[in-house]
């Protein structure tokens, strides 16, 4: 058998479920955002939330590009700049790590390892909250805030999450009230150090976690007067711990490295 002889290399990192694949820009072909959306379908390429494109920079140990699974451009993700450090730190042997994302640079602090899972702390810079506002939705009116963690998100603080979240998320989303899109994050507070949260994210949809949304989620609690730092974020994928200290958030959680292959173009 012969096999195809044009191939993109990757890595496969996975943090609470979020999944990436992690790529050499240099290797990315013209189209990036249309080879994103192949590689990223779950059913007919390797499947992952979305691509980490890498790069070289004379400021930070790497640049990254996120394209998410359904091709568009987003800022950040917080499990997906996890999964880059966490290679970063098994290729080049470092526990320090400051990577370049579309939202400014993200020190990556390792604080510890078992196997091919890392843990890390990022500093995520510092959030901006703006008031509570209400959307029109088909079944009434939700109400949320806006918290920005470089990306956007619409934080709800709900005593239940409803049976059908994520179809209220959709809407949400196409309210056309966040004209790039936005984040959609339902939390329901618990004790004063944690909460349950789920997303549902631009360009992918419901995830199993999300690195920003917990801290949107927190932040947004913080804010309510229904947490203090420092708080756990419960999502379906695992459970990440964010702390605030002074203007700045933190994150911590874990990020592994699943696999690498090489995805044939044909």
């Amino acid at each position: 058998m012969n096999l195809p002889t044009r191939t993109i290399p990757f890595v496969k990192a996975c943090a609470f479920g979020n999944d990436f694949l992690l790529i050499d820009a240099a290797l990315a072909p013209e189209d990036m955002s249309g080879f994103s959306r192949r590689i990223c379908d779950r059913h007919q390429g390797v499947g992952a939330d979305g691509v980490e494109w890498l790069s070289p920079h004379f400021s930070a140990d790497a640049e990254i590009r996120l394209i998410n699974a359904d091709g568009s451009a987003a800022e950040i993700s917080g499990n997906g700049t996890r999964c880059v450090a966490a290679y970063l730190s098994a290729t080049r042997g470092k526990d320090r790590i400051s990577i370049l994302t579309g939202a400014g640079t993200r020190l990556c602090s390792l604080t510890g390892r078992k196997d091919s899972e890392y843990e890390f702390e990022v500093e995520m810079g510092a959030p901006v909250v703006e008031p509570e506002f209400a959307i029109k939705i088909s079944s009434g009116e939700v109400r949320g805030l806006s918290v920005s963690m470089g990306n956007p998100h619409y934080v709800m603080l709900v005593a239940e999450f409803p049976a059908d979240w994520q179809a209220r998320s959709l809407e949400i989303q196409r309210s056309g009230i966040y004209a790039e899109g936005v984040n959609v994050v339902w939390v329901r507070p618990g004790s004063r150090h944690e909460v349950q949260a789920r997303f549902f994210e631009r360009g992918a949809g419901e995830t199993q976690s999300s690195g920003t949304g917990s801290c949107s989620a927190a932040v947004a609690a913080i804010t309510a007067g229904r947490a203090d730092s420092p708080v756990k974020v419960h999502t379906p994928g695992g459970i990440q711990i964010v702390r605030r200290e002074g203007n700045n958030i933190l994150l911590r959680g874990t990020a592994r490295l699943v696999c690498r292959g090489e995805f044939f173009l044909t």
